[in-house]
This record gives C-alpha cells, sequence and structure tokens, in this order.
C-alpha cells in the first residue's frame, strides 16, 4: 500500500524560492507544511527535527524561541544602525527612531532570490557590524583625542593605547583587554551577519505582510521627516543618520588621501631655507637656549574654576622664586593640533612650522629635508644640540631628523628608579640628569636642547614628589613615593579623581622646571617652556578649546625684549586675552625675532 501523499499547493508556504524548508523555521511551523513529492510522511515517534527532537517535542516553546530570537535580531539591527559615535549622544531617546536603512533593507532583501538574499544579507550584516566597531573606536577616540577616529592615519595608535592598557594595568591586564575586544569584535560581527540573514528570511516568507508594511512605514517616515517630528531629545523621529554617517567617513577618507598633496606643497615653502648659517639666530649668541615641553600642560589647567587657583598658586610660587634669582618671563598662548595625545604631532608643528595633524604628514615631515628651529640651531654651528626624552624606550630614527647631536633617552639618563605609571623617569630627574650630562659640564659650548618633561602623562597616576635636588643619586630614593602613590585603575573609576591626580601633576611638572632654573640658572639660560595640547576630555569637560600656554624665561633683559612687540603677559601665567597663535606659527617668528634684523613689530593673531 503507497504512503505516498501528492502534494498540495498552499498560497503561503514557509519554503524558499527553491523549494527547501527554511531552516529558521521552528519544526512545529514545518509539521503544517505539506511534504515535498515523493517524502514520507513522518510517523508518530519520529523525534527528528531541531536539537535532538526537541522542537517537535515542545512546539510551544520552540515557537517562543523562535520568535524571540527574531525579535532579538531585529533589536541588533535596530541597535547598530541607530547607536550615535558620542557618548555624550548615546541616550535611550537615540534609539527611538525610525531609521530610512532599515525600511530600504526590508524593500529590498525580500524580493532577492533565496540564495542572492541569504548572501546580501550576510554581507550587509557583516558590513554593519564594522561600522558598529568602527562608532565604538569613534567613541574612544572622542574621549581621549576629542576626535573621531580616522581610518586613514590612526592605526598606529591602536599600538600606543595597548601600550596604555600596559602601563595602567599591568601585561596581564593588557593581554586580557586585548583578547577581550578581539572576542567581542568577532562576536558582534557574526551575530550582526546572523540577525540580518534572519530577518531577510522572515520578511521573504512573509513576502506580501513585509511590503505591505514596509510601503505604510515608508510613507510614515517620509511625512515625519518632512514635518521634523521628534522622537524626544532634540531627536527627530525619521533618520537616515547611519547614511549620513557613512557619508561623511567616506568624505573624511577622501581628505586623509588628498592631504597628503595639500602637505607635500606646504613642505615646499620655507621663509629660512636659504638664509646663511650666519644670519640666523644671532641674537642668541652665547645663550643655552631649552625647548622644554610639559606633557598635557593646557589651557583647563589654569582657567578651570577648580584647578586653576592652585595651578596659579604654584605658577606665582614659581615666578616669585626666578624673580628672586633675576629672571623674568613673559607668557602667552599657542594652539596645538592636537588633544587628549599625539604628542609628536604638537611637537614637530611647533618645532618645524607645519601643521602636523596626522601621522601621515608626521612621517612625511620626518623623512623630508624641512629644517626645523632646533635644526637651525645646529645648522649654525653656534651650539651643541641635545635631546632629553625620557619617554621614548623604543627606538626613535626620527630623532636624527630634528637636527639633535645627542640624544638622552629613558636608558641613558642613569635612572634606577621606579615608573610612574606612563612615564620612564620623573621630571626632576630627567632636569638634573641634564644638568650632570650637559649644562653642569665646564668648558662647554653653549647648549641649545629638547626636553620633554613627562610626568604629566595621562594616566597621571602615581605621582612622584619634589625631593631635595641633592638626594636624588641614581633615582632609588623614588621607590618609596611609588609604593605610596595611588593605583590608576582607582582614580579612573571617578572624573573628578582624575582631574585632581592631572593638577596634581602639571603643578609638579611646572615646579621641577622653575626649582632648575632657580638652582641651575646663569645669566646665559633662556628657556622656553610650553604644554603641548591639552588633556582628555575627562578632564577638560569636553571643551574642545586646543590652546596650550607657553613660557619664555630669561635673565637678560635684552632676549625678553626682542619679543616686546609679541605683547605677551608678563610672567608665567598667561592673562585671558594674551595673544594665541597656531603652533605651527611659533618658528618663524621665534627666527625673525632672534634674528640679525630683530623683531619686526607685532603680527595678527
Amino acid at each position: 500500500m503507497s504512503h505516498l501523499t501528492p502534494p498540495r499547493q498552499l498560497p503561503d508556504t514557509d519554503a524558499d524560492d527553491d523549494g527547501s524548508p527554511d531552516p529558521d523555521v521552528p519544526a512545529a511551523d514545518e509539521a503544517e507544511q505539506d511534504p515535498e513529492p515523493g517524502a514520507r510522511e513522518p510517523a508518530a515517534h519520529d523525534t527528528r527535527g531541531g536539537w535532538f527532537g526537541w522542537r517537535r517535542r515542545f512546539p510551544r516553546t520552540a515557537r517562543g524561541v523562535w520568535v524571540g530570537t527574531t525579535v532579538l535580531a531585529a533589536v541588533l539591527v535596530f541597535v547598530v544602525l541607530l547607536v550615535p559615535n558620542r557618548l555624550d549622544q548615546l541616550t535611550v531617546q537615540s534609539f527611538l527612531r525610525l531609521p530610512v536603512e532599515a525600511i530600504v533593507l526590508a524593500a529590498v532583501l525580500p524580493v532577492l532570490p533565496s540564495r542572492a538574499r541569504r548572501i546580501t544579507a550576510a554581507v550587509l550584516g557583516v558590513f554593519v557590524g564594522l561600522t558598529a566597531v568602527l562608532k565604538c573606536l569613534d567613541m574612544g577616540f572622542r574621549e581621549t583625542l576629542a576626535r573621531p577616529f580616522d581610518l586613514v592615519f590612526d592605526w598606529v595608535l591602536l599600538a600606543d593605547a595597548a601600550d596604555f592598557l600596559k602601563d595602567s594595568l599591568g601585561r596581564t591586564g593588557e593581554v586580557l583587554a586585548v583578547i577581550g575586544v578581539i572576542l567581542a569584535t568577532v562576536a558582534l560581527l557574526v551575530l550582526s551577519a546572523l540577525a540580518m540573514t534572519r530577518l531577510a528570511n522572515v520578511l521573504a516568507r512573509h513576502r506580501p505582510l513585509a511590503l505591505r508594511t514596509t510601503l505604510v512605514l515608508g510613507v510614515v517616515w517620509i511625512l515625519c521627516f518632512t514635518l521634523g517630528v521628534q522622537s524626544g531629545g532634540g531627536l527627530t523621529l525619521a533618520t537616515k543618520g547611519y547614511t549620513q554617517y557613512l557619508s561623511n567617513r567616506v568624505q573624511y577618507v577622501r581628505d586623509g588621501l588628498g592631504d597628503a598633496e595639500v602637505f607635500e606643497k606646504q613642505l615646499a615653502v620655507d621663509a629660512y631655507a636659504k638664509t646663511p648659517s650666519d644670519q640666523l639666530l644671532t641674537g642668541l649668541r652665547g645663550k643655552d637656549v631649552m625647548f622644554t615641553f610639559i606633557e598635557s600642560y593646557g589651557r583647563v589647567a589654569i582657567d578651570d574654576p577648580k584647578m586653576g587657583p592652585k595651578i596659579d598658586a604654584t605658577l606665582r610660587e614659581g615666578d616669585a622664586r626666578l624673580k628672586a634669582a633675576g629672571f623674568s618671563a613673559r607668557s602667552g598662548w599657542l594652539k596645538s593640533p592636537v588633544t587628549g595625545a599625539g604628542s609628536w604631532l604638537a611637537h614637530s608643528t611647533f618645532l618645524s612650522g607645519l601643521w602636523v595633524k596626522n601621522q601621515q604628514r608626521y612621517r612625511t615631515l620626518t623623512t623630508s629635508d624641512r629644517p626645523t628651529l632646533t635644526s637651525y640651531f645646529q645648522k649654525t654651528g653656534a651650539w651643541r644640540t641635545v635631546g632629553i626624552v625620557p619617554g621614548v624606550r623604543k627606538a626613535w630614527p626620527e630623532g636624527d631628523y630634528f637636527g639633535l647631536d645627542h640624544i638622552y633617552d629613558s636608558e641613558h639618563l642613569g635612572y634606577q628608579g621606579p615608573y610612574f605609571s606612563w612615564s620612564p623617569v620623573p621630571d626632576q630627574f630627567s632636569l638634573e640628569a641634564f644638568q650632570r650630562l650637559e649644562h653642569g659640564k665646564k668648558d662647554r659650548d653653549p647648549i641649545m636642547a629638547e626636553i620633554i618633561l613627562a610626568s604629566s602623562h595621562n594616566p597621571w597616576s602615581p605621582i612622584p614628589r619634589m625631593l631635595d635636588w641633592d638626594e636624588l643619586g641614581d633615582g632609588s630614593v623614588f621607590d618609596g613615593i611609588e609604593k605610596e602613590g595611588t593605583d590608576p585603575t582607582q582614580v579612573w573609576k571617578k572624573p573628578e579623581r582624575v582631574r585632581t591626580e592631572y593638577r596634581r601633576a602639571i603643578e609638579y611638572s611646572v615646579r621641577s622646571l622653575t626649582e632648575w632654573v632657580e638652582r641651575y640658572g646663569t645669566d646665559d639660560t633662556v628657556l622656553v617652556f610650553l604644554g603641548d595640547h591639552q588633556p582628555v576630555p575627562t578632564v577638560t569637560g569636553g571643551d574642545t578649546d586646543k590652546d596650550v600656554p607657553i613660557t619664555i624665561v630669561a635673565r637678560d633683559p635684552k632676549v625678553l625684549e626682542r619679543v616686546e612687540g609679541w605683547n605677551w603677559t608678563p610672567g608665567l601665567k598667561p592673562a585671558d586675552d594674551a595673544p594665541g597663535w597656531g603652533m605651527d606659527r611659533f618658528r618663524d617668528r621665534f627666527l625673525e625675532a632672534y634674528g640679525p634684523k630683530g623683531p619686526q613689530g607685532p603680527k595678527g593673531r
């Protein structure tokens, strides 16, 4: 007796376009479908289907799991489409919106053939997942650098982020964090692909209803977009934010790729390239000139109502000590090309006279023959040029470009003490090492030194404290101080504590420098010190200002007379309305002020 049953054609089947059952359909639904021609009807005791047949045995549970999984897939897709790329915009209201991209996908995917639909949905799912990862990178970069992640230039900074994790959490913490990020990224991409595929299959299975619903949602979106209907918090209900985000990122990449040609043209322009060496820096001949960068010393340290009073007290105390030692100072503002991090970009901008805002410009600059302020000192032959760079712990081939006769990195300062978080050498010890290795030598040539003070580098904990200069020794005296310090992981749990530690770090760096000048400065000492960039937004409170203070200190009044036309503020603290320039404009103004013709009067901001 035949067990074959002729097929019946149903108006709405759960099979795919090619006639094969959809694997996403629960077994309970499959049982309601008619079998294919020639197929055997399952026996009552047949336990096949699902995981070991559980879906046939528990059809209601299977149906609930199927519906729940589909809902979760829809939620995931909507979340990755709607999630903003800024933490300060991450609100409940930002997800209560109707993205036009979801409507377009719901209209296109169901009409594709089965195989094309699955492939397209999987590829789109991975792509949407990748953009979600990019948005997360944007959030992180905005919190540290106050700008989004640059797809062209910023990949090298991920290694620096790993180093920061190691300094903050230790080697084990760094490895675990990196592994966690990789696993989370892979999981997001896989889940996005699976979610998009599931939704595409569901829409195809109920194509007429899906298309009608899509048409209604499309009309609703157009009306809401035209009328500017808001969902709350000032956000429009109808949004095309995902498409706009992609458009902005594409333009960002195009601008980055075209930036190389623009910078090449700027690189070729140098007003002092053909100036004879005997006409360079004649106003500083015989002087010891120090260009000193204080890490993260930004305008917020002076202007912030909570940090400002204590920083002001430190600057007034330093100013009083320097005046007692016969020194005077003038201070102004410079605008840095970066915020939060990227110190090398600020340093190269200051020294080269070019706006070095990304890694590509930095690499192009440091492989060119563009003279820097430091290399012009070297070109004269009147100075021995040295670099004190305690933050350098690896090979630094770019060092030769800056025109330094000798470079002292963290391994060559004689320091045998502990690290203070990121900083390998406390500022006070770095300055004392400069005195011992170069400045304090007898019968030497005048020195031009580039000095990087790194104790105020993020994460600002633990912080060294000032010691008697005669007790520094090899630095092992700092062992006990480091152990007494605070753990960065505890500090960074509270923004207010981060700001407090930042302020204390700046105070330490400023005091180290002013005490060194008071102790070792001479009639021939000329100190130029400045911040390289503002600290991270956690400290600035989201302020996008990029100003940093800069100060010139000298005992010889003729040195400061050369910059009278700059109208800078007397003392170590610049006034709120003190003149400010782009950091890239300092090199040429300095060369002009201390050249044979002297200053040509003040120039515009």
